[in-house]
């Protein structure tokens, strides 16, 4: 780590204003003063809900198959593939969360659950945060959740990743990210 890095002041919030807001986020103006004196304007989304976070699974069959699910995403106006993913609720730690959302989403809990690594999604001008994590030991348990339609549940194997990063409908950085992040637990 270079010298001098951790050593840097915070610019100072002069102002922040809501310019803009939806059902799901807001849009803030922030007016901030950086440490050399310089002002400036940045905007940045927020979420309308408090900031639990969000969970992202690998859910592994076994030791050589994970899985996938494909469902409709908004932003693209398309069906993608990826790892199940949902919301952290008031109270829940990212591993009750991560359960809940494999119940809800793929019809499976999980015994065994690590964390690999908590990321920040285009930082700059939104603060989210998504926590992954590995599931293994998968036993069958279904819980009602909150899609408009039923999720294409797509088993891959370990050795077939190159694949995967080829498809154009595996696009989504998290879940790529994610990926990356899950090999090194791969046999």
């Amino acid at each position: 780590m270079k010298k001098g890095l951790d050593e840097k002041t915070l610019p100072l919030i002069l102002q922040s204003e809501v310019v803009a807001q939806s059902r799901l986020f807001r849009i803030e103006t922030l007016q901030l003063k950086f440490s050399n004196g310089e002002e400036r304007e940045y905007e940045r989304l927020r979420g309308n809900r408090k900031g639990n976070g969000a969970v992202m699974m690998v859910p592994m069959l076994d030791d050589e198959t994970f899985i996938l699910v494909r469902e409709y995403a908004a932003g693209t106006h398309d069906y993608q593939l990826g790892f199940p993913k949902g919301l952290i609720d008031e109270g829940e730690t990212p591993e009750e969360a991560a359960d809940r959302e494999l119940k809800e989403e793929i019809g499976m809990g999980c015994k065994e659950i690590s964390s690999l690594k908590s990321l920040t999604m285009a930082p700059g001008y939104f603060r989210s945060s998504m926590h992954i994590l590995l599931a293994k030991s998968l036993y069958p348990e279904k819980l009602e959740g909150d899609e408009p339609e039923p999720l294409d549940i797509v088993p891959w194997s370990v050795h077939n990743i190159d694949e995967l990063l080829e498809r154009e409908d595996f696009t989504e950085a998290r879940s790529v990210a994610a990926l990356f992040l899950a090999r090194k637990y791969f046999k």
